[in-house]
């Protein structure tokens, strides 16, 4: 109702994102490019497209080849500036996202933040980084990213939406004419051709743009610090999510026949004390990798502490490899 209530707004917002995005066109304002590959991947809306998963993806489709590094914001952390994360990093030094990167593939690259991107690019290239993904970057108009990869849902495109605050959009539709690559996510697995056809036609990509579908893929185990169970093994647990759209998650273990307790958070959320405290008197938690970052600091979890594993599917994915590949090597 408030988002309604908002609507005279829009116009206001939608006249200071569409000013600001044609100053960076007629280059008033400078965007700063760079002589290496730099990939974004971003959206158009709020949250909650999948651009954790994407990022991964690149991580291992680049990372055997490339001294590669992730730059995102940090979004919640309790730092300032530039850091590159290591050993004694935590989701408090780094972000819940950038830490999960860390944990997953921190051998192999390098995991920086920074709200300010060209500083956070310059400070990676003393590093020899020679491939920098920005995650979450497709706003940030200071860096032009020579590859922008667009995430909009299949749930809720961007063509159907407003801007802020009556819809989820950050800037105006138009800003899709900036990306090289728009991957429609978390679609059906099941999803049709002509449906796709359709999509395809309500984003009107030129003749320069690859749309690609992509599906989300839960694993059939959970994971903890120790162990891991297969997901038909448990009897009963307590779901716990802290992102921005669970549904997807949601609707997997309903299909499964799983009984659970659902706690839904917000986005990114930081757990109280109390909430802790609660959590201790559950038997099990399953929760998500992201969440995972932030809960399994806390010693009275670890032994009832699990989360799911998901990846990102693409439809056609050898297209979509060779086009990153191509660009990197370029």
């Amino acid at each position: 109702m408030l988002r309604y209530i908002l609507f005279p707004i829009v116009p206001v917002y939608y006249l200071v994102t569409w000013l600001r995005n044609k100053l960076y066109d007629l280059g008033i304002k400078k965007s700063k490019s760079y002589n290496f590959p730099v990939i974004c991947v971003g959206n158009l809306s709020v949250g909650g497209t999948g651009k954790t998963p994407m990022i991964e993806y690149l991580i291992s489709l680049l990372k055997n080849d490339h001294k590669l590094a992730t730059l995102s914001r940090g979004y919640k952390r309790k730092t300032k500036g530039f850091q590159l994360a290591n050993q004694t990093s935590s989701v408090e030094t780094v972000g819940d996202e950038p830490f999960q990167f860390y944990n997953k593939f921190g051998k192999d690259i390098l995991v920086a933040v920074d709200s300010d991107r060209q500083n956070g690019i310059k400070n990676l290239e003393k590093e020899n980084s020679d491939v920098v993904l920005l995650d979450d970057a497709y706003q940030h108009r200071k860096v032009k990213a020579g590859l922008n990869i667009l995430l909009t849902t299949y749930a809720n495109p961007f063509y159907r939406d407003f801007v802020l605050p009556t819809g989820n959009l950050r800037e105006p539709k138009k800003g899709v004419n900036r990306a090289n690559i728009i991957v429609v996510t978390k679609c059906p697995e099941n999803l049709l051709d002509d449906d796709k056809i359709q999509i395809v036609k309500r984003i009107n990509p030129n003749e320069k743009q690859h749309v690609f579908f992509s599906s989300i893929k839960y694993s059939e185990e959970v994971i903890s610090i120790n162990k891991t169970v297969k997901l038909k093994e448990l009897s009963s647990f307590t779901l716990v999510t802290g992102i921005a759209n669970s549904k997807p998650l949601v609707d997997f273990l309903n299909e499964k026949n799983l009984k659970y307790q659902h706690l839904n958070f917000k986005d990114h959320h930081e757990f109280s004390k109390q909430e802790i405290e609660s959590l201790k008197s559950k038997e099990l938690i399953i929760t998500t990798e992201k969440d995972f970052m932030r809960l399994k600091q806390y010693e009275s979890l670890k032994e009832k502490l699990f989360y799911l594993p998901i990846e990102v599917v693409i439809d056609n994915h050898q297209k979509f490899d060779n086009i990153i590949k191509e660009f990197v090597s370029n």
